[in-house]
């Protein structure tokens, strides 16, 4: 049975009407605090208990007055509201055992939904004596065996998915929708948890799998999947033929991506290892590790894996089920979700967004990291980085590969001089045709011109160890800051043990001007980067043991750094408290200041909302603190980028498993509006039910950048916005938010055109000089002809000058441009061909 959600929405469970932002608080220098926290919901009382209540479902499929015996989980208060409705988890028992087993799970659903770590559910646990309990939940087609002396088998899938599901669904206040429905199991529950919610997407829109016992592509000898005619056929027990019809690769094979399913996969570490050698594959934690790694690279289908410590019983499955939970209780709809307007790209393969960066004329400019073939593109090897030029209705005017045999990843783009687009990232191939037989990850930055064809290529790094650039931003004067790590040594460089930070300069001509290594004794990144208006560059990341100047204070801190236009360093300063934190992103604001975006598991801002939460910290030119936000739920929330806005406003934009806002499910993509002195402001969360912003491992995948009319955001998605349907694992998505952006760090971007031709018998040498940045230059323009000098040529126009001489013919030349530029001067050269007038 299948029904739409309903016409009038119901009522949002009380556990989504609350705004659990959390705010924790915004501390100004000095620790004041400056803005009120909301207060989180204490422990669970003990009144707040659910109900356990028994129940028979009639079953027309297991044969006359045949039934379903269940118990059944009703929240706390279930009977105080009666327009409230539910979403629905249904529980299914091992070989042997009754629905009794699945009972010691409410007082886990007690205090999850008292902490509002889930939303409120109706949970049902039927029980299945059918088969002398091993009816693995199929519709079986065995017949019995007077030989056997078992007897015929029973229509169980059947009975569940529709008698079962009919009669809580007309019974309970529950939402009769396959996206308020899931299914889990442990054993012989978790390979029917599998089955039925793979096989029946218009029923169940997600799965908690533990333990399961499945088996690729016949169980072994010995299972007890061959001994209860579950998938016999006639006289016999057990068919090869059945059970290869109703497995999960089959399952996979007819699967609709249209129907999107989320599985939460869990086993124990000491599972019963088979001693028969050639039986190794059959091992439970083996069968569920490839389970995951089949089933999550099914379009349509997304997966979470977890190994716990302990073997096949209840020390692995209660831990496991409290974390399945709250995995797919956030997937659970109650109500339509508002259709989320985005652009969706990718390859069938498993695809990551590789940045953004938004032209004047509305378009955009987006990096792929394309693991297939897509829109024309087609793959080099590996995965390979596109960079696709479109307009302000999203049609493609170019695309331009990045890409070698080997992989390719692109980590940012920013704009170099006049239309030209830098993107950085690292390649473990030869980019520039410099690096034959390279095998280590190097950096790399590349500049495509605005006719989408290849202006340079930078290739660097320590030939013997692997180097990364992470971030990427415009210096401002058309070339490019990186930020990233090396695990070895580059040229002029100490290492410090293990990875260290690395951050560098390069020039609007593919020069690297600069680049710097600093670290601690621990694991250092470079994560994110932003230009100063005065030359200067602000570069944020992670350290394992502490930085120079930034003493360890936790297993991982974050810090922020400011190097002058010369790559000196001015100050450095530890983000961090004794538990993990992480500085993901830096926004740098017009009047110098800088803030840092991350997460932090400990008290930054105000106390802990539980696991990780979001931060903001705003720092002065000399290194000084302006203010602390520190905002979450109980969730994961972590601060990944930002964008400036008009008066020195911020938005952050980061990932969550929680409700910051409305949640949409799975992890969501958030936006949180800081006021100039970090004031929260409205906060939104969009994305699809499934993992948007992170990956599987929650590293983040999510870039923003400011606009003409608000803010771009693109990241990756394993779902698909309203209208689309996943490519493939993971696709990119591209979407535009409201948000006032406002003026950032001033850029100058000055290209210029020389052109000789002949008037009058003549040679003349015309020169353009185009200010593509955001603000008044001015500049120098000097020939072999003669100079010219020009004041205050405004943002988007030009300065045009022709130097006449008095001579037929010339040879070939250039022209320097000297532009006045906030670091310095910057020259920028244009040639011109030889032109003979008399010929």
């Amino acid at each position: 049975m299948t029904s739409a959600l309903p016409a009038t929405p119901p009522r949002v469970p009380r556990s989504r009407r609350r705004i659990a932002a959390l705010l924790a608080g915004v501390v100004g220098a000095g620790g004041a605090v400056v803005g009120l926290p909301l207060v989180a919901a204490g422990p669970v009382a003990a009144a707040e208990q659910g109900t356990l209540v028994p129940g028979s479902a009639p079953s027309e499929a297991l044969g006359a007055g045949g039934a379903v015996d269940y118990t059944v989980y009703l929240p706390p208060g279930y009977d105080e509201d009666a327009e409230q409705r539910y979403p629905t988890v249904y529980l299914l028992h091992g070989r042997g055992d009754t629905q009794a087993a699945w009972q010691r799970v409410a007082t886990d659903l007690d205090e999850l939904i008292g902490t509002e770590a889930i939303q409120p559910l109706v949970v049902v646990m039927p029980d299945a004596p059918w088969n002398d309990r091993g009816s693995w939940y199929t519709d079986s087609a065995y017949e019995g065996s007077a030989d056997s002396g078992t007897g015929a088998g029973f229509q169980v899938e059947t009975a569940l998915t529709r008698d079962l599901v009919g009669h809580v669904d007309a019974t309970y206040r529950t939402v009769a929708d396959r996206e308020a429905r899931a299914v889990g199991g442990y054993s012989m529950g978790g390979a029917g948890a599998l089955r039925l919610t793979l096989a029946h997407q218009d029923e169940f829109s997600a799965g908690i799998v533990l333990s399961p016992a499945v088996y690729v592509p016949q169980p072994p000898a010995d299972s007890s999947v061959r001994d209860h005619g579950g998938y016999g056929v006639g006289h016999e027990l057990f068919s090869p033929e059945r059970y290869t019809e109703l497995s999960y690769p089959a399952a996979l094979a007819a699967l609709d991506p249209a129907l999107p399913v989320h599985l939460f996969v869990a086993v124990g570490d000491d599972e019963w290892a088979n001693p028969d050698p050639a039986e190794a594959s059959h091992d439970i934690d083996f069968e569920s590790a490839r389970l995951y790694n089949t089933a999550r690279r099914v379009p349509g289908v997304t997966a979470e894996l977890r190994v716990m410590n302990g073997g096949h019983d209840w020390d692995v499955w209660q831990p496991a089920f409290r974390e399945a939970i709250v995995d797919v209780s956030s997937r659970l709809r109650t109500e339509p979700t508002v259709p989320w307007d985005a652009e969706l790209l990718g390859s069938a393969g498993d695809d990551r967004a590789g940045g953004i960066l938004a032209a004047p004329d509305g378009g955009t400019t987006v990096a792929l990291n394309l693991a297939g073939a897509w829109a024309g593109s087609q793959p080099a090897g590996g995965l390979d980085v596109v960079l696709a030029r479109r307009d302000a209705d999203g049609a493609t005017l170019w695309q331009h590969p990045v890409a070698t045999p080997a992989d390719e990843r692109a980590y940012g783009v920013a704009a170099g001089r006049a239309g030209t687009t830098l993107v950085a990232g690292y390649t473990k191939g030869d980019l520039d045709g410099k690096h034959a037989g390279s095998t280590r990850d190097d950096g790399f930055v590349a500049a495509v011109t605005a006719a989408g064809e290849r202006a340079w290529t930078l290739q660097t790094g320590d030939p013997a160890a692997a180097d990364r650039f992470y971030a990427l931003s415009s210096d401002g004067a058309g070339g490019a800051y990186v930020a990233g790590y090396t695990s070895g040594t580059i040229p002029g460089g100490t290492s410090a043990g293990d990875k260290d930070a690395i951050v560098g300069r390069v020039s609007a001509t593919g020069e690297l001007l600069w680049l710097r290594q600093v670290g601690g004794p621990g694991e250092d990144k470079a994560l994110a980067v932003a230009p100063g208006p005065d030359g200067s560059v602000y570069v944020g990341g992670v350290a394992g043991q502490g930085m120079p100047g930034a003493q360890a204070a936790g297993a991982n801190d974050g810090w922020v750094a400011r190097y002058d236009g010369a790559g000196s360093l001015s100050w450095m300063r530890g983000v961090a408290t004794s538990a993990n934190d992480q500085v993901s992103g830096l926004v740098a604001r017009a009047d110098g200041s800088v803030v840092a975006v991350g997460h932090t598991r400990g008290a930054l801002g105000g106390a802990s909302a539980g696991d990780n939460d979001v931060f903001a910290r705003a720092f002065d030119a000399r290194g000084e603190v302006l203010w602390t936000t520190q905002t979450g739920t109980a969730t994961d929330d972590r601060g990944v980028t930002g964008v400036a806005g008009a008066d020195g406003t911020v938005l952050v934009v980061g990932t969550t498993y929680g409700a910051l806002g409305t949640p949409v499910g799975g992890v969501d993509v958030f936006t949180l509006a800081l006021a100039a002195d970090g004031t929260p402001g409205a906060v939104s969360q969009l994305g699809t039910r499934e993992r948007d912003g992170a990956d599987e491992w929650d590293d983040a995948n999510l870039f923003a950048a400011p606009g003409v009319d608000g803010a771009w955001l693109s990241g990756l998605t394993f779902g698909a916005p309203f209208g689309a349907v996943n490519a493939g694992a993971g696709d990119v998505f591209v979407t535009r938010v409201d948000f006032a952006t406002g003026p950032g760090v001033p850029t100058t971007a000055v290209g210029v055109e020389a052109t000789a031709r002949c008037v009058a018998g003549r040679a003349q040498v015309s020169v353009r000089a185009l200010n593509g940045g955001d603000q008044a230059v001015s500049l120098e323009v000097s020939t072999p002809f003669g100079t010219k000098s020009f004041a205050g040529v405004a943002a988007g126009k030009s300065a045009q000058q022709t130097f006449a001489t008095r001579v037929a013919a010339i040879e070939a030349g250039e022209v320097t441009v000297t532009v006045q530029e906030p670091a310095g001067p910057v020259e920028v050269v244009a040639r011109y061909a030889a032109t003979d007038c008399a010929a």
